[in-house]
C-alpha cells in the first residue's frame, strides 16, 4: 500500500470511527435526557433519585460507563484528527468560496464541538467527579444526592444560564451530527436526504430543548 492509499485508508477509518462513536453518543443522549426529565416530576426528587441510584450501582451500568467514556474519547479524538486533516488538505482559503455549499452547522462543527467539550468537562465536575469522590460536594449536599445538587445548581441563575447556552450549542452540533454520521457510513441517498435532514433537526431540537427545559424550570419556578 503506497503512502497516498495509506493516508486515504487512515482518513476513512478515522471518519468511520468518529461516526460510529457519535451514533453511540446520540443514543446515550436520548437515554440520559429521559432520566434527567424525571427532575421535572413533582415528587421531591424520588423518581430521579431512584433512577440515578440504579444507574450508579448496577454492575452492568458501571461497565457501560467505561464504554461511554471510551465513546466520548474516540469521538473527540477522531473528530480533532479529521478536522485537522481537512484543514491541512485545504491550506488556502478561497476568497470567493460558495456559501451555499456548506451549512453553518457543518462549517462551525468543530467550534460547537469545542464548546460542548468545555461544557462536558464542567458537567463532569458538577456531577460525575463528585460521584467518584474526585471533587468534594458543596456544603450540605451528600456525595450521591444528585437531585439536591441539581436543584442548587439550577436555581443559581448564572449556572443555569451557562447550562442553557451550552445546551443550545449542543443542539447546533447535533443538527449536523446525524446527517454527517449517516453520510460517512454510506447510508445516505438522495431520495432520503430530506427525511434525514428533518430527522436530524427534530432530534437536535428535542434533545437540546429537553435539556434546556430542566434548568429553565428550576430557575423560573423553584
Amino acid at each position: 500500500m503506497d503512502n497516498s492509499a495509506e493516508r486515504t485508508f487512515s482518513s476513512i477509518t478515522s471518519k468511520v470511527t468518529m461516526a460510529l462513536a457519535g451514533l453511540f453518543l446520540l443514543v446515550f443522549l436520548a437515554v440520559h435526557l429521559g432520566i434527567n426529565m424525571l427532575l421535572l416530576v413533582d415528587d421531591g426528587g424520588k423518581s430521579f433519585s431512584a433512577a440515578a441510584g440504579f444507574m450508579g450501582t448496577h454492575p452492568v451500568i458501571r461497565i457501560f460507563e467505561i464504554v461511554l467514556l471510551s465513546g466520548f474519547a474516540l469521538h473527540i479524538a477522531f473528530g480533532l484528527i479529521v478536522s485537522i486533516r481537512n484543514r491541512m488538505s485545504r491550506p488556502t482559503r478561497y476568497r470567493h468560496a460558495s456559501r451555499s455549499e456548506t451549512s453553518p452547522f457543518s462549517k462551525y462543527m468543530l467550534h460547537s464541538g469545542v464548546v460542548v467539550l468545555i461544557f462536558l468537562a464542567l458537567h463532569f465536575i458538577d456531577f460525575y467527579f463528585i460521584k467518584l469522590g474526585i471533587v468534594a460536594p458543596p456544603p450540605g449536599i451528600e456525595q450521591h444526592d444528585f437531585y439536591r445538587r441539581a436543584v442548587v445548581l439550577f436555581t443559581d441563575q448564572t449556572s443555569s444560564s451557562i447550562y442553557m447556552v451550552a445546551f443550545l450549542f449542543l443542539g447546533f452540533h447535533l443538527n449536523h451530527a446525524l446527517q454527517a454520521a449517516i453520510q460517512t457510513l454510506g447510508l445516505n441517498h438522495t431520495r432520503h436526504a430530506a427525511l434525514i435532514k428533518a430527522a436530524s433537526t427534530f432530534y437536535a431540537i428535542v434533545i437540546s430543548g429537553g435539556f434546556m427545559a430542566i434548568p429553565l424550570r428550576f430557575t423560573l419556578f423553584n
